[in-house]
């Protein structure tokens, strides 16, 4: 068990990472929309996951059809997400809606367990988290201290709205598909599904904003690497890491994302990352130290055994 959890986490850390690089990815997309590439990572991406987890899903037909509540809202979620996402990013700039997505994610995701099933939360879990959301905050108040026009752009309510939106969907299909899993589904098979059905629901959008992708090679490379890495590939990682931790402590690993995304536009774009933004850095590190890393062996004998259902 403490084996399989430990390659969970790698699994989901690896996840992070990946979806880390979309924003530098999007860069060299500049004249492909919000809305366009959303559409195009995540319904690509999804319908990819489910021709992969093709056989499984036919040979599970009828458990996926005993789960359609849980296989649908997971769907929904899938649709709404990416939408919502690059929207907050477009409307309140990339570092504020990435940080707002991604930071309101595990709480959202630990108040859908405690509501829906029952779950509380450890006081590590807790720290780990606060830990986390500080760092990240700190990140956001750099970017926007270099970049101070972010702030004062009148649409940056809506885009805090739709980074909370997206953040409440990433938390509800990763808690709908965790569900699937732990009632039977494989977790290829609950991920295929799940996102399948989600990217056919974003193949409409894709159909009307996605022409720019067709303008140059270097647009259409970059919709191919949206799809197949960070949404194929990374929500495969995923999936095997939701199979083995929680949905709220996996949303809580995936806070590395924004680290990777700001020390990639530092890199890569050009962009310039304050000393505070370093020290946020550091803490969200601090803070998958303190979620993901074994007790010390003292501290495991004293430590009561946990009632059913704590994380």
């Amino acid at each position: 068990m403490i084996q399989g959890h430990r390659w969970g986490v790698i699994a989901v850390l690896f996840a992070a990472v990946v979806w880390g690089t979309t924003g530098t990815a999007a860069t060299f997309a500049p004249d492909v929309s919000a809305a366009a590439i959303g559409a195009a990572a995540m319904g690509l991406g999804g319908i990819a996951q489910a021709l992969w987890a093709g056989r499984g899903i036919l040979n599970q037909r009828a458990r996926l059809w005993q789960q359609g509540r849980l296989l649908v809202i997971g769907a929904l979620a899938v649709a709404v997400y990416p939408l919502a996402f690059y929207g907050a990013m477009r409307l309140a700039g990339v570092t504020v809606g990435t940080v707002i997505t991604i930071g309101s994610a595990p709480l959202i995701s630990a108040l859908i367990e405690y509501v829906l099933d029952g779950r509380r939360l450890t006081l590590r879990w807790s720290l780990g988290a606060a830990v986390g959301l500080i760092g990240m905050g700190l990140i956001c108040l750099a970017e926007n201290a270099a970049h101070g026009e972010t702030l004062r752009a009148p649409s940056v309510p809506l885009g805090v709205l739709l980074g909370l939106i997206g953040g409440f969907t990433y938390a509800l299909y990763s808690w709908s598909a965790r569900k699937m899993m732990l009632q039977g589904t494989g977790s290829t098979v609950a991920m295929g599904a799940t996102f399948g059905l989600g990217g056919l629901l974003l193949m409409p959008v894709l159909l009307v904003s996605g022409g720019a992708f067709l303008a140059s090679w270097s647009n259409a490379a970059v919709g191919l690497y949206m799809a197949a890495v960070p949404m194929f590939l990374g929500y495969v990682a995923f999936g095997y890491g939701l199979a083995r931790v929680e949905a709220s402590t996996a949303t809580v690993i995936t806070l590395f994302e924004p680290v990777v995304a700001a020390v990639l536009a530092v890199l890569i774009v050009g962009e310039r990352l304050p000393p505070l933004g370093w020290i946020g850095v550091a803490l969200v590190i601090g803070c998958l130290a303190i979620i993901t890393l074994p007790l010390p062996s003292r501290l495991r004998r004293a430590a009561p055994a946990p009632p059913p259902g704590v994380i």
